[in-house]
C-alpha cells in the first residue's frame, strides 16, 4: 500500500521563499503540503495558497506553535509519514525523497536530515547555529548516549510515533525535543546528509542576538528537562 507523505511548513513572514519551497515539492511524492502560516503580516499566505499548499492560521507565535497545527491537520488526511520542512528556502524540497528513504526502505522511525553531513553554502550557518549544534548533540551524547550530528528542522517521521512522541514544546526546543524522546522510547533514528543554503531573509531565530539567546537556554533546558 502506497504511504501518504504531508509536509509541514511553518511560516513566518516569508512570502519572498515560501512559494519556491512548495512549486520544488515533488508531488509524485508527496501527497499534501501543508503551511501554517504564523501570524505573518506579508503575503505569505497568498503566495504558499496559490503555490497549491494547504494553508492554515496558528495566532500562537512559536515554531512548535506551528508544527503542533500542522499535525492535527495530517491527522485528519490519515497521513502515514510527516515531513518537515522550513519556508526559508534553506533547504532543498527535492531532496525529501532521500530524506523519507529509510522510513520506506529500512523501517526507520525517525530520519533527521543533517547540514553537517550535507554540503553547505558559504554563510548559510552561523556561527552560533554551528556551535549551537555541536554542544546539543554532544550533551544528547553523553546524556542519552544517541548519536546525532545536528538539530535540523528538514526530518521525516512515522505519524503514529509521532503521536506517541506527545510533542508540547510551544518555540525553540521543538526539534531537540523529538529526537531526545524517540531516544529514550527506543524508536529507531537515522540521519542522512542533506545540503544547505543561505536563507531568503532574515531568520527569526539565529539572525537576531535575542532569538539566539533564547534558543540557546531552550535547547540546553530541554537536554536536561527529558533526562528524568
Amino acid at each position: 500500500m502506497d504511504q501518504i507523505i504531508s509536509v509541514v511548513i511553518p511560516a513566518f513572514n516569508e512570502e519572498k521563499s515560501i512559494g519556491k519551497v512548495v512549486s520544488d515539492i515533488d508531488r509524485n511524492l508527496v501527497k499534501h503540503v501543508i503551511v501554517v502560516n504564523n501570524n505573518s503580516t506579508d503575503k505569505t499566505v497568498q503566495v504558499a495558497s496559490n503555490a497549491g499548499a494547504i494553508v492554515l492560521d496558528e495566532k500562537n507565535k512559536g515554531y512548535g506553535w506551528a508544527c503542533l497545527k500542522g499535525i492535527a491537520k495530517t491527522k485528519e488526511l490519515n497521513t502515514d509519514i510527516v515531513v518537515f520542512l522550513d519556508g526559508d528556502y534553506s533547504d532543498y524540497p527535492q531532496e525529501i525523497i532521500d530524506v523519507v528513504a529509510p522510513i520506506l526502505n529500512e523501517e526507520m522511525d525517525l530520519v533527521i536530515g543533517s547540514r553537517v553531513l550535507g554540503i553547505r553554502e558559504k554563510g548559510s550557518l552561523t556561527p552560533q547555529q554551528v556551535f549551537g549544534n555541536w554542544l546539543a548533540t554532544r550533551l544528547i551524547r553523553i546524556f542519552y548516549g544517541a548519536s546525532f550530528t545536528d538539530l535540523g528542522p528538514f526530518r521525516a517521521i512515522k505519524s503514529d510515533v509521532l503521536e506517541d512522541l506527545g510533542m508540547a514544546d510551544k518555540t525553540y526546543g521543538w526539534t531537540i525535543e523529538m529526537q531526545i524522546k524517540a531516544v529514550k522510547k527506543k524508536y529507531k533514528f537515522k540521519e542522512v546528509a542533506v545540503n544547505y543554503k543561505k536563507r531568503i531573509g532574515v531568520s527569526k531565530v539565529s539572525g537576531t542576538v535575542k532569538g539566539t539567546i533564547l534558543a540557546g537556554i531552550k535547547i540546553i533546558f530541554a537536554v536536561f528537562k527529558y533526562r528524568f
